[in-house]
């Protein structure tokens, strides 16, 4: 049951024990969790108009009210169990704001889905996903209808944060956020709220978050003794799970994915931490041959829209381009990118701990044509300021989406449309999997890890014959005239990489009938007769 408290003239709801604001104004400026902010970072470089002033809301709480601290404060991390609580909170107070449940990790605990947009739009949250499921799916949605779809609805932007649990920063970040986007009447953000459906899942590797909540506990009650290192973040995983999306093996993965089918989001961007100070995801090439090539172009469009405006607001080291290449698609992301989506990722610059550290920048401090403005050499950096440019490059983003909205959920239906075509346009037709396979239980394991990712799988009605080779009834057939042709390429086709090319950020190959040591057959002809 809760608890009401009064403090001054503004009522409080207690939730799991933590304090939840509930009366009702206008949002102002709160003075206190401003200071904190400015208090907390290093230099003024490290702040932009995005992030000062806060805004304050009797009626909504910031994490401030429920937590007792702002998000980046020294030797403070939020555990798994109170960001949640945090959201609920905000969805409690705050019609802007919706949480859903997503699944349980291997350890039994909870992922969540935050979703915020002003209330009209969430009033009506299901009609919005029903526009999305049908942009989805051009076979089902013409280019008269979509069209109509997309003057009504409203692009789907989801945050994904904590996958890998030394990079402590975003969850911190997506609560203060989510708290902004809900409260704040900065006309920006005003805009963010009306046109685009901000989804939000603030910790991915649920497990592992917890675990690093721990050891930094520990480290801070036992400051004279070895501080444990983290070994396994997930089950057993490490940094790989994200490297598991060809795979489908962990929780994790499946869960987003199946959240992705539920709500058919247009981007995917996902809160890393590794390289100063902060890292746009754009790919130097050789690109992942099977993308549709618009995601290439959207990819560019967006970070150097990013890079342009905090680099006018006077953030040094705000750079694309130079660190990862496009290729390899085990990535989490590719929830995203191997369903006409387009996904992306940040890496901003993290201590793991919530110290204040002199840190050396060596090789990204560096001057370069996509580096005009690198990082400084030498600097005092704080989980504060990690959490400033991670959230003022999201919201820079957020809003591009806003201002382009049409331009998104079109470029989102194209893309199935252009899938559609691949069987006339590039080629092939389908690819088989023979009915004599004689390793039958390896190969309905591949349809059914087919399936998972949301590829068609068809079985021959009656015999064909290609050229000089009789394909058996009862094989099975993956159709390339379906919205995720090119996923299924992807997995199936044969990789070739030009010696010539710069070495992979992920030396690896994928082609799952090699991987699973099963015959296919590359079709190069029309489609032919089969079923479902």
């Amino acid at each position: 049951m809760s608890r009401f408290r009064r403090i001054g003239a503004v009522t409080f709801v207690a939730v799991m024990g933590l304090v939840v604001a509930a009366a009702a104004s206008p949002a102002t400026v709160d003075e206190e969790y401003s200071k904190a902010v400015k208090e907390y970072t290093t230099g003024d470089q490290f702040l932009t108009d995005w992030i000062l002033p806060v805004p304050d809301s009797p009626r909504v709480p910031s994490p401030r009210d429920v937590l007792g601290y702002i998000p980046g404060t020294p030797g403070k991390l939020t555990d798994t169990e109170h960001v949640h609580a945090y959201f609920r909170a905000l969805a409690q107070a705050s019609p802007r704001v919706q949480v859903y449940s997503i699944g349980y990790s291997e350890e039994g605990r909870e992922m969540i889905l935050a979703v915020v947009a002003d209330e009209a739009t969430l009033e009506h949250i299901d009609h919005y996903r029903e526009i999305t499921r049908e942009l989805a799916d051009p076979r089902v949605t013409d280019a008269d209808r979509a069209e109509a779809l997309i003057r009504e609805g409203k692009p789907m932007y989801w945050l994904t944060g904590g996958l890998h649990s030394p990079e402590t920063g975003s969850p911190e970040m997506l609560m203060e956020l989510a708290y902004r986007l809900a409260v704040s009447e900065d006309p920006r953000i005003e805009r963010i709220r009306k046109n685009v459906i901000v989804l939000i899942t603030p910790v991915q590797e649920v497990d592992g978050r917890d675990r690093m909540v721990d050891l930094v506990r520990y480290r801070a009650a036992h400051p004279d003794r070895p501080f444990p290192r983290l070994l396994y973040w997930g089950h057993y995983v490490a940094h790989d799970n994200n490297r598991d999306y060809i795979g489908l093996a962990l929780n994790l993965t499946r869960n987003m994915l199946k959240t992705f089918f539920d709500w058919h989001p247009q981007v995917q961007h996902d809160l890393h931490e590794s390289i100063p100070f902060l890292y746009i995801s754009a790919g130097t090439g050789p690109f992942n041959a099977w993308l549709d090539p618009t995601v290439v172009t959207e990819w560019r469009q967006m970070a150097w829209v990013e890079v342009t405006e905090l680099t006018r607001q006077g953030v040094p080291g705000v750079w694309t381009h130079g660190f990862w290449d496009g290729w390899a698609p085990n990535y989490l992301f590719y929830v995203a990118l191997g369903h006409n989506a387009l996904g992306r990722f940040y890496e901003t610059f993290g201590n793991a701990v919530p110290d204040t550290m002199e840190r050396t920048i060596r090789g990204q401090a560096s001057r370069d044509w996509y580096r005009l403005n690198p990082p400084l050499k030498k600097v005092k950096w704080s989980l504060r300021n990690n959490v400033n440019l991670m959230e003022s490059g999201v919201l820079t983003a957020l809003e591009y989406t806003a201002r382009q909205r049409d331009k998104i959920l079109r470029n989102f239906y194209e893309r199935g449309r252009r899938a559609l075509r691949k069987p006339w346009e590039e080629g092939p037709a389908a690819w088989v999997l023979p009915a004599d396979e004689p390793r039958k239980d390896l190969q309905n394991r591949l349809v059914r890890l087919f399936r998972l990712h949301g590829i068609e799988v068809h079985r021959l009605v009656s015999t064909w014959k290609k050229e000089k080779t009789n394909i058996p009834a009862g094989s099975y057939v993956i159709r390339m005239d379906q919205p995720y042709s090119r996923l299924a390429d992807m997995l199936l086709d044969r990789q070739y990489y030009n010696p010539r090319d710069p070495r992979p950020y992920d030396d690896t190959g994928w082609s799952l009938g090699e991987m699973f040591n099963l015959r296919t057959e590359r079709i190069r002809t029309r489609p032919f007769s089969t079923r479902q």
